[in-house]
């Protein structure tokens, strides 16, 4: 190989190669967007409470920790092109799945494991992307991952478009809105077509998969696997079941490690990602039904493109704001935060469009920088990792954004609402509650206004034909999304505080650079 310049990759091709992963990723947040958009169709066909679609939600991030994890552990050994072909089959084979829903009794099953199978696909890519740019551009992770990373805010201002297009101006069902992902599917798919692939730096190296695992260890897989328990404890119907298999993995990482304690730095770094997870795509999975409710649909879809497109432009700009506004990922980080919490806060009192405007535009400053320069810093930090420590890190953001993110903030939603509505008309509430009782993790289950009589109340309020009753339920409902945001701002506060240890932690050690193979191996 070629040495590397300021400009170039390490191979011929890593620009190819960069592009290809972007267009992945797009097709990625095209279909997140789309599924976005549709959550009120479903709510309205299907009778489904908010929770319920938090958790169908949730699926479209879970199955993107095994598609990641399991293709970060392989992808030296199985060979990027061979899963890149496998994901192209889990795109299509999700589509047939999620098109399968039909009556309220089969919907959830399908659209959840459509989902699932959707977000698997997506995660086996990223255990294709993240390496491989990190990998050909090593003197500037930070710049090219965070370019690599501008194509999942570019999807979602895509699939918000044609989710307005498709749906408002044309009239298609959602199915027909949906589908609309497969165009970006197809185009990754001819980008990577031919293409060669260089090894990691640790695989190129002849790094056995337990140096790779051993920064992760013991205290760093804890993270992953209790992660995975609780997942897997959901699906299986038996939480006990679910902690004996994610034990089971903790010493199954042990064995390959020798036992390795495991870095505490990256343990932290594990950490919080999950909360990066929560906080911005858990947000971002609810957000346009948010402002959609708060505001109008359009005006939904309007602050949905634009907070993705202030993270677009932005994210081209990080070698600039590293090496000309004298950042480190970690102060980056750090001002991100602080900035997302700013953000959401404001949001959760906007009244006006304009002042929505400005709120959520603070929210996606912050949120802008959060996924791609955490990768970064493990790709500076832990090189002898490889596609491993990078590839677990993206499989906790997801699985979090899947088991708190979204179903904690549906929840949210569903408890604030239903406490608005009784606290106001307690005989209404009666009458509008759901049958099915909402739950997450070991908060206290609640009866939230069943979304057929939410949307309905939505619809007339619209048209103007609305009862007193029904305004008082949409009231309520608004109510309760105000009080969400409130409550998902103090996430980013808990990071902000988290990264300011850092930044103490690397000045101690004599400031943050990246390491060399060589270094960590003699750590």
């Amino acid at each position: 190989m070629n040495s590397p310049n300021n400009n170039q990759g390490i191979v011929a091709n890593a620009h190819r190669l960069l592009w290809a992963g972007f267009m992945a990723i797009l097709a990625a947040g095209v279909g997140f967007a789309l599924r976005g958009g549709i959550f009120g169709l479903w709510a309205k066909e299907y009778g489904f409470t908010a929770t319920q679609l938090g958790a169908i939600g949730g699926a479209g991030f879970t199955g993107f920790c095994f598609g990641i994890i399991i293709g970060g552990v392989i992808v030296d050994k199985l060979g990027y092109g061979k899963l890149v072909a496998l994901a192209l089959v889990g795109h299509i084979l999700s589509a047939v799945v999620t098109f399968g829903a039909s009556t309220p009794e089969n919907a959830y099953d399908f659209l959840y494991w459509g989902m699932f199978i959707f977000a698997y696909a997506n995660g086996t890519l990223e255990a294709v992307a993240n390496p491989l740019v990190a990998t050909v551009f090593p003197q500037k992770r930070m710049h090219y991952l965070n370019i690599l990373h501008a194509s999942w805010p570019l999807g979602m201002v895509v699939g918000a478009a044609a989710s307005y297009l498709l749906g408002s101006v044309l009239g298609l069902g959602w199915k027909g809105q949906l589908s609309f992902y497969l165009v970006p599917t197809a185009a990754y798919a001819i980008m990577f077509m031919g293409q060669s692939f260089p090894k990691s730096e640790a695989a190129a190296g002849g790094a056995s998969m337990g140096s790779m695992f051993k920064d992760v260890g013991i205290i760093g897989s804890l993270v992953a696997c209790y992660l995975l328990s609780i997942f897997l404890g959901g699906v299986l119907k038996n939480p006990t079941l679910g902690l004996a298999i994610g034990g089971a993995l903790v010493v199954a990482v042990g064995l390959i490690t020798r036992f390795s304690f495991g870095s505490i730095l990256l343990f932290v770094l594990f950490l919080t990602h999950a909360l990066v997870g929560a906080v911005e795509l858990g947000t971002d999975g609810w957000i346009e039904s948010i402002t959609g409710n708060l505001f109008t649909a359009d005006q939904g879809k309007m602050l949905f493109i634009w907070t993705s497109s202030i993270m677009f432009g932005l994210r081209f700009c990080a070698h600039f704001i590293e090496t000309k506004l004298g950042f480190t990922p970690i102060s980056l980080l750090l001002l991100s935060a602080v900035l997302a919490a700013v953000g959401l806060t404001l949001a959760s009192g906007m009244q006006t469009f304009s002042i929505a405007l400005a709120a959520l535009g603070i929210y996606a400053l912050g949120k802008t920088f959060f996924w791609p320069t955490m990768l970064a810093v493990v790709g500076d930090r832990f090189p002898r990792s490889g596609a491993v420590a990078m590839s677990i890190m993206g499989g906790i953001g997801m699985l979090s954004a899947g088991l708190l993110g979204g179903p904690g903030l549906g929840y949210s939603k569903d408890r604030f609402a239903s406490e608005a509505l009784k606290t106001e008309n307690a005989a209404l509430y009666e009458q509008s509650k759901s049958a099915t009782e909402s739950k997450f993790l070991f908060l206290s289950g609640i009866n939230a206004i069943d979304g057929k009589k939410l949307e309905e109340a939505k619809t007339a309020v619209k048209e103007d034909k609305a009862s007193d009753d029904q305004k008082a339920v949409v009231k309520a409902n608004q109510a309760g999304d105000r009080a969400t945001l409130k409550a998902d701002s103090f996430i980013p506060m808990a990071m902000a505080a988290i990264y300011l240890l850092l930044m103490f932690y690397f000045k101690a050690i004599g400031g943050y650079r990246p390491v060399s193979i060589e270094e960590a191996s003699k750590a």
